[in-house]
């Protein structure tokens, strides 16, 4: 009989329960250790749980020092890089909830980090695993649309923001565009074949979340609450991209790439005043293009699968380490949306288009 994967889980928060949930639905798991730095906050999620194998820690280093094939980090945006680092160090595999970091550089040094451990470093964008995300991926990068040289990613809701630990930076670094732009970019990035960004002009404002008419917490709230850039990628790719927790919008429009033989527009699926961001799935999918000289488009049915996408990606993490296989979705791949994350902060700062160095 094949021994079970042992997996420890840092930070209890709400994100915890949906990597617990699909862990459970695998019997080749085994949840054996639950850390938190809050008292009692680790015991009591273990016996809402009902993980009767788990023991409960408050220092999540102690937690590393057990056998374990495997940790899911879900604490707060902050604390994301060291944690990955002693994880890493402790010579464990690692499922890091998203945004990866806080800034480029300690992207860059997670990454070396997993390198010189030799264990993996994946990150949690689940949306890849929506069959049509894969399908435009696919279709894009078999050259259907020619060559592409401008892309615009959307996402935002007309009202949607969130509380507690979202918006105070101390604790999440960033906003908005940590929580849900960095899964337009993610769209963006991954079905282009992660191209390099070279340079970002941006802005970042925080009008709504700060104002009591439209945030209860507007006291605590310092992180932005829309962001919106113009990116430079090699290989001649222009990339517009805006996000954004609220606005006196229905939508910041759809995803649109635009190649040299056609085109392709996207829009999110879902409806009402939290819809609209690329963490839900695909609602259309349309090509423009042309036909004997004349100009159409043509409907690209979309498929309602009952995947939980969430569960998808927690399930291939667990199969790459019972396998020894490479992380689903690499620290690498992810460093590239982090650094145009970084730039469109320093961008906006300054006031004006900055350059990405990428090691």
């Amino acid at each position: 009989m094949t021994s079970k994967i042992r997996i420890g889980i840092i930070g209890s928060g709400g994100i915890a329960r949906m990597h617990v949930n699909a862990y459970r639905q695998m019997e080749n798991v085994e949840i054996v250790g639950v850390a938190d730095i809050v008292p009692d906050r680790a015991s009591q999620f273990i016996a809402t749980h009902h993980l009767n194998q788990a023991h409960a820690y408050e220092d999540h280093l102690v937690l590393l020092e057990q056998e374990l094939d495997g940790v899911s980090i879900c604490t707060p945006n902050v604390s994301h890089y060291q944690t990955t680092m002693d994880a890493l160090a402790a010579g464990k595999n690692v499922l890091l909830e998203k945004p990866m970091s806080v800034t480029l550089q300690e992207s860059v040094e997670m990454v070396e980090m997993s390198k010189k451990s030799g264990k993996m470093l994946s990150i949690g964008f689940q949306p890849r695993y929506d069959p049509n995300m894969q399908f435009i991926r696919n279709y894009i990068q078999d050259g259907n649309l020619g060559k592409i040289y401008y892309v615009e990613v959307g996402g935002g809701r007309r009202r949607g923001m969130p509380q507690g630990t979202f918006i105070r930076k101390e604790l999440a670094g960033a906003g908005a565009l940590a929580d849900i732009g960095c899964y337009s970019l993610d769209l963006a990035l991954h079905t282009l074949g992660h191209p390099k960004p070279l340079t970002v002009s941006a802005t970042v404002s925080n009008h709504f979340g700060t104002n009591p008419k439209y945030h209860p917490e507007a006291d605590n709230f310092n992180v932005e609450d829309f962001g919106a850039a113009l990116i430079r990628l090699e290989g001649g790719i222009t990339l517009q991209f805006k996000t954004a927790w609220a606005m006196h919008m229905d939508t910041l429009g759809a995803t649109r790439f635009l190649g040299t033989d056609a085109g392709m527009k996207i829009t999110p699926y879902g409806e009402g005043p939290w819809s609209g961001v690329w963490d839900g799935g695909v609602g259309t999918i349309t090509k423009y293009h042309d036909i004997g000289g004349r100009l159409t488009h043509t409907p690209i049915p979309c498929v309602r699968s009952e995947l939980n996408l969430f569960d998808e990606k927690v399930k291939d993490f667990v199969h790459a380490v019972a396998n020894g296989l490479p992380a689903p979705i690499s620290g690498e791949q992810i460093i590239l949306n982090q650094a145009i994350i970084d730039g469109i902060f320093r961008s906006s700062e300054l006031g004006k288009e900055v350059d990405i160095v990428l090691p």
